[in-house]
């Protein structure tokens, strides 16, 4: 975010970090687009993990979790055991306005001696508001070799050419017989 304040200027924007694959049939930032659209401002998309594992994200409280979208009232960046506001992890998208550049001009390590987002996030919440958007698809962590394995063979196995109905199989490299040399 630091570095493309410059290219992004006065512009909304949107954040999709990298690593973080989200599969569904509505895409992510299509359903956080939607929800700009309707009310400009900032949105973060999040999803439920198990309790026990809230200690590994940044983690928001909201003010209605039955909701598809809400106001957050709370962000915590991996927080101890016990200490999150819900389960609600921020998984890796969000749409903001450009202020949140303006006032991102002092970066700041946070949890893990790092500089991280949610922290930039909770600072900027203190002057404009940040909503959360529900995803109700699958969420891959693809910065890790299981992560990023799984989900290549969740979307392959999709695919006609590679599904699990051998008849529609149409990849020849899995037909041809080997090469003899």
């Amino acid at each position: 975010m630091w570095c493309a304040r410059e290219i992004v200027g006065e512009e909304a924007f949107a954040l999709l970090l990298p690593d973080v694959l989200h599969h569904a049939a509505k895409p992510c930032i299509g359903e956080m687009m939607e929800a700009y659209r309707d009310q400009p401002g900032n949105y973060i998309s999040v999803a439920p993990v198990p309790p026990e594992e809230t200690h590994q994200y940044g983690i928001v409280g909201v003010e209605d979790a039955s909701a598809k979208v809400s106001r957050i009232t709370a962000m915590i960046e991996k927080p101890k055991a016990g200490q999150a506001p819900s389960n609600l992890h921020i998984s890796g998208r969000a749409t903001s306005l450009s202020r949140r550049f303006s006032h991102s001009r002092t970066r700041r390590e946070g949890a893990g001696s790092e500089i991280q987002i949610t922290d930039a996030m909770k600072r900027l919440a203190e002057r404009d508001p940040f909503f959360a958007v529900r995803f109700d698809g699958t969420i891959y962590d693809c910065g890790g070799r299981m992560g990023f394995l799984l989900a290549n063979i969740a979307l392959a196995l999709e695919r006609d050419d590679f599904g699990p109905n051998p008849a529609r199989r149409t990849c020849k490299a899995l037909a041809a017989p080997p090469r003899r040399q």
